[in-house]
């Protein structure tokens, strides 16, 4: 049975003076990518996807190269648009991102609904599969829209609750046929290296 996995980029390198999208991997977050590049659990992997974001982007270079595969680009997978605050702090970020998921219908200060964000994230999911051909497919996108894909196909509510662990850097997994998730977010450490 092949199977879809949506991995959310580990940790990335903050610098306010560079819009979010083009924010990279940090070391730490770097160096988990090369572990769980490692990982058995990726030998059945035939495809590797990515948000346009840099920091998806390295994350899926990483995991392709080991695979001995190249990775292509989905744009409908990058994180909800938030362009309209930019960087804000952590404490003012958190803010934000509860009202996102808490009002999911209305715009959190100009960012792209939650609502807006999960249908553009379950067409992208929804093509992925339909254009795949065998072996498992890996998806690295970001814990935002990869939450509300969760909700989605868990057929759950919008809600924070589903939200990943913090860091990043953790996987969820969907039988392609069914559409059912095989098991919730799971740090990448969970699966050997």
């Amino acid at each position: 049975m092949a199977v879809f996995r949506y991995l959310t980029h580990p940790q990335v390198a903050i610098d306010p003076a560079v819009p979010v999208p083009q924010w990279g991997l940090s070391e730490v977050g770097r160096g988990r990518a090369e572990a769980f590049a490692r990982s058995s659990l990726l030998a059945a992997t035939t495809r590797v996807v990515a948000s346009d974001e840099v920091k998806a982007k390295e994350t899926a270079a990483i995991i392709a190269a080991s695979l001995g595969l190249d990775f292509s680009v989905e744009a409908d997978m990058d994180e909800n648009d938030r362009s309209s605050t930019g960087f804000l702090p952590k404490d003012a970020f958190e803010a934000m991102a509860d009202r996102f998921f808490a009002r999911p219908d209305d715009s959190a200060e100009g960012w792209e609904t939650a609502r807006a964000a999960q249908i553009r994230v379950v067409g992208a999911f929804e093509r992925l599969i339909r254009d795949h051909g065998d072996g498992d497919l890996l998806a690295v996108g970001h814990g935002a829209v990869g939450t509300l894909l969760y909700c989605h196909l868990a057929g759950l509510d919008i809600d924070r609750r589903h939200d990943q662990p913090a860091g990043g850097g953790n996987l969820f997994a969907v039988d392609p046929v069914t559409r059912m998730a095989l098991h919730g977010w799971k740090p990448l450490e969970a699966f050997d290296g």
